[in-house]
C-alpha cells in the first residue's frame, strides 16, 4: 500500500492517508466518533425499524460508514438494499487485515464486507449489497434507473483534493438518485457544495458540532430532496444553516466546480472554478471570515 498510510486516531480507531490526495480519510480525533456523528446519527436509522431501506455510499473508502449502518440495521432487523462506489479496493483489504476494525462491529459486518472484497455482492433474508468498482462519475450509471435511494452517503476527499465528486454535473447525477425525503449526507460544509445541492432543489441543513467544539461550526450537511417539513420529524442532529452560514453561500467560496461531461482531471476543473471566482463580483470569502471571526483552517470552500 505505497500510497496509504495507517493513521491511528485519538478515540482509538484506525484509518488511513492517502499520499496521492494528500489528506486523511478521516479526522484525527476518531475515525469511529466521525462516523457515529457526521453519518450514522444524522440518518436517524430508527425511522426503519423492522422496516425496508435503500442506501447509497459514495466513496466507501474504509466502509466506516456503512459498517456503522449495517451494524444498526442488523439490531433493529432492517432490510436493507445497498449500493456502494469505490475507486480503489486497497482500504477494504485493508480493514479486512484489522482486528481492531473488525471488533467494532457485528461478526456479519466481517462477512459482507468479505464477501464484496472476493465477489463485490452479498445477499441474505435481510441485505442485499452491492459494490461497483471504478470511477464513481461512471459508475454511478449502472445502477438500475429505478432505485431511489432514502440515505445517500457523500464521503469523498475534500472538494480541494478531489473535487471530481462535488461538481454540478455529479451531484445533479445524485440528487436524482434520492427518494422523496431522501437524504442526502455529508461531512463538507463547503459553500460550494451547499450552494449547488440548493440549486437542485434539496433543502440545506447543517450538521450540529458537540457543545464543546471550539473550532468548528458545523460537522456537515444533511440535503432532504422534496422537503416536506409537515413529514420531517425532529431530529437533534442537524438544524437549519445559521445567519453566518447563509452568508457563506453569498460569497466566492459558493462557485460551483464544473465537470460538463464528467471526465475532466482534477487541475482541470479546479482551475476553471478558479478563473471564475477570480471574475466574480461575488463578495470575497476573506472578507466573511473576517467579518465573522473566522480563521481560515475553520473551513473548507
Amino acid at each position: 500500500m505505497s500510497e496509504l498510510i495507517e493513521v491511528f486516531t485519538k478515540d482509538g480507531s484506525y484509518s488511513l492517508r492517502s499520499t496521492l490526495f494528500q489528506e486523511n480519510f478521516h479526522s484525527l480525533l476518531g475515525a469511529l466518533e466521525e462516523t457515529k456523528i457526521k453519518f450514522t446519527a444524522p440518518s436517524d436509522l430508527q425511522r426503519f425499524k423492522g422496516k425496508s431501506l435503500n442506501v447509497l455510499d459514495i466513496c466507501f473508502g474504509l466502509g466506516y460508514n456503512s459498517a456503522s449502518l449495517l451494524n444498526e440495521l442488523i439490531k433493529q432487523k432492517s432490510h436493507l438494499n445497498w449500493y456502494a462506489l469505490e475507486i480503489d479496493k486497497k482500504p477494504l483489504e485493508y480493514v479486512l487485515k484489522n482486528k481492531s476494525f473488525q471488533n467494532l462491529w457485528s461478526p456479519k459486518v466481517k462477512k459482507i464486507f468479505l464477501s464484496l472484497n472476493q465477489n463485490d455482492y452479498f445477499e441474505d433474508e435481510f441485505f442485499k449489497c452491492r459494490i461497483l468498482w471504478g470511477d464513481a462519475r461512471e459508475k454511478i450509471n449502472i445502477i438500475p434507473a429505478d432505485n431511489k435511494f432514502d440515505i445517500i452517503y457523500l464521503d469523498g476527499f475534500s472538494p480541494q483534493k478531489c473535487p471530481q465528486v462535488w461538481t454540478i454535473e455529479f451531484l445533479s447525477k445524485v440528487t436524482q438518485k434520492l427518494n422523496h425525503q431522501g437524504y442526502l449526507i455529508t461531512y463538507s460544509s463547503s459553500a460550494a457544495v451547499r450552494k449547488t445541492l440548493r440549486n437542485l432543489g434539496l433543502e440545506i441543513f447543517t450538521i450540529k458540532p458537540s457543545l464543546d467544539s471550539k473550532t468548528s461550526w458545523s460537522w456537515g450537511t444533511v440535503a432532504i430532496a422534496k422537503f416536506d417539513k409537515n413529514k420531517l420529524k425532529p431530529n437533534l442532529n442537524f438544524k437549519n444553516l445559521s445567519l453566518m452560514e447563509e452568508e457563506h453561500l453569498l460569497t466566492k467560496a459558493s462557485i460551483p466546480y464544473r465537470d460538463k461531461d464528467l471526465n475532466s482531471s482534477t487541475e482541470d476543473i479546479i482551475k476553471k472554478r478558479l478563473n471564475e471566482q477570480l471574475s466574480s463580483n461575488l463578495l470575497s470569502t476573506k472578507k466573511w471570515r473576517e467579518k465573522w471571526g473566522m480563521t481560515k483552517s475553520a473551513f473548507k470552500s
